[in-house]
Formats: C-alpha cells, sequence, structure tokens
C-alpha cells in the first residue's frame, strides 16, 4: 500500500501527457484544415476543397476520443482540483478545435459554389491574409498551451482584433460591390460567409488562449476581450 500513491500518480501523469499530445495531434489537423481550406478557396482547387472535407472526420474522432479518455481519467484516477482543472481544459480546448475544423469544412464546401465564378476583386487574397493571421493565432496557442505560457497567450488574444478589423474591412467592400453590382451579389453572399466563418475561428482560437490563461493562473481573463467586429450579429454557417 506504501508504494500505490506514486504508482497512481505516475499512471495519472501519463495519461494526462497523452491527453495532452492528441490535443496537439488534433490542432495540427485543425491547422492543415485551415490552410487547404483557404488554399483552395485562393485557386478554386475543387479537389483540394473535397480532401478538406474528408479530414474533418478524423478531427471529429479526436475530439471524441479526448472527451472519452477525459471522462475514463476523472473516474479512474480522483484527479486532484489542479490536475481537474487542466483535464476541463483540455475538452474545452478539444471542443474549440472542433469548431474551428467545422468552419474549415464549411469553407471547403463553398468552393465548389465558388470555382465556376469569375474572382471578385482582390478578396481571395485578403480572406486568405485573414486565414493566415488565425493560423499563426492557432500556433501559438498550442504552444502556449503546452508550455502554460500566459504571456504568449495573452499576445494571442490581442491579435483577434486584427482578424475582426480585416473581417471588418471585407464586410463594408462587400457591400459596397453588390450595391454597385447586382449580378455580383451570389459571390459575395458566399465570400462573407466565408469570411464570418474565419472571424468565428478567431474567436475559439481565443477561447483556446483563455483556457491557457485560467490553466496558468488559476483564474479566466476578467477583462473584455479585444473586439473590433463591428457586424456581430452578421451570420456564419454555424
Amino acid at each position: 500500500m506504501v508504494h500505490e500513491g506514486p504508482h497512481i500518480q505516475t499512471a495519472f501523469d501519463r495519461d494526462l501527457v497523452a491527453l495532452q499530445a492528441l490535443v496537439v495531434r488534433m490542432g495540427g489537423l485543425v491547422g492543415e484544415a485551415m490552410a487547404g481550406a483557404a488554399r483552395a478557396l485562393e485557386t478554386r482547387d475543387e479537389g483540394l476543397a473535397a480532401e478538406v472535407r474528408a479530414a474533418d472526420a478524423e478531427i471529429d474522432a479526436l475530439e471524441r476520443r479526448i472527451h472519452q479518455d477525459s471522462a475514463r481519467l476523472i473516474a479512474l484516477r480522483g484527479p486532484t482540483a489542479t490536475d481537474l482543472r487542466t483535464v476541463l481544459s483540455v475538452m474545452k480546448t478539444a471542443g474549440d478545435l472542433e469548431r474551428i475544423g467545422d468552419y474549415a469544412k464549411n469553407i471547403a464546401k463553398r468552393v465548389a459554389v465558388l470555382a465556376p465564378m469569375a474572382p471578385v476583386g482582390t478578396s481571395a487574397a485578403t480572406i486568405r491574409r485573414m486565414m493566415r493571421v488565425v493560423e499563426v493565432m492557432l500556433v501559438d496557442a498550442l504552444d502556449a498551451f503546452g508550455r502554460r505560457d500566459a504571456a504568449l497567450a495573452r499576445r494571442v488574444r490581442a491579435a483577434d482584433e486584427e482578424v475582426d478589423q480585416i473581417y471588418n474591412t471585407l464586410f463594408r467592400a462587400f457591400l459596397t460591390h453588390m450595391m454597385e453590382d447586382p449580378r455580383a451579389i451570389t459571390a459575395f453572399m458566399h465570400l462573407h460567409f466565408i469570411a464570418k466563418n474565419i472571424e468565428r475561428m478567431g474567436d475559439h482560437v481565443t477561447n483556446i488562449a483563455e483556457q491557457v490563461i485560467y490553466l496558468a493562473t488559476g483564474t479566466l481573463p476578467d477583462d473584455p476581450r479585444p473586439k473590433a467586429d463591428a457586424t456581430p450579429f452578421a451570420p456564419s454557417d454555424e
């Protein structure tokens, strides 16, 4: 019995490391989906878009596995308050990653609709730049998660304001173009949904950053998020 305590703790640590490794793996797949969806949109590559849609199944499967393993870990190991906080943050992070993957899939679905249409201005390049900002945010958020780096997580949280600013610029440009050329309304509506999906991706990455701050400090940020989205009620693919 004297040796049981250390044995249980070691087993818990091993299980927790395995859980966090699954989150990192899931984050890598989500990052690939984001980049693939943006590239497919910019190049009108329907084959790549189909690959992005198909790959979402693995992301979903990983989220289910993380939730199942987390529930099993809580039930079998009886973690302390600090360890329980880590497990719950892992579950919440997995949920945010799954939503980001869904948004990437939604963007890929619209590639087939947009492919026959003529490119409209510089919108595809601007959307690609917006996605790139979110991709970097995700890499930094996962890095902060692995290192419990609250300072890096706060920088990720602040970076979401740039995503909102790009979205606002696109939203205004789309409205202007639709008023000037009603024939382009369909294309711009699809592009708007895509831009809104990327803006929502940024929100979910910010959720992950806030979980890192919670893990590192024991408290969630109590100041309002830096937001620059002037169109909070614009629809997105939910």
